[in-house]
């Protein structure tokens, strides 16, 4: 089960000890991560601090996705070995 709020995008990097994310529901919320396990704690955890910090702001807080997805692809900046 997928115990996040919102779905979530990991990206890998031509570093392979480095892993972008971001929730494309949940504007602003990225962060980093040295495995894909790494980024889901962060994730779930960075989005309880960034819903905080837009609550504190009074601005609108999305609807939690009550079916989230997990997507893991390559960073859209890596070139193709081709």
């Amino acid at each position: 089960m997928i115990d996040l709020k919102y779905s979530l995008v990991i990206e890998a990097t031509e570093d392979p000890t480095f892993f972008g994310f971001y929730s494309p529901e949940l504007e602003g919320f990225t962060g980093i991560g040295h495995s894909i396990e790494d980024c889901l704690y962060k994730a779930k955890w960075g989005m309880e601090e960034h819903l905080a910090l837009i609550s504190e702001q009074n601005l609108p807080i999305p609807t939690p996705n009550l079916n989230p997805t997990v997507i893991v692809q390559n960073d859209g900046t890596i070139a193709s070995a081709a």
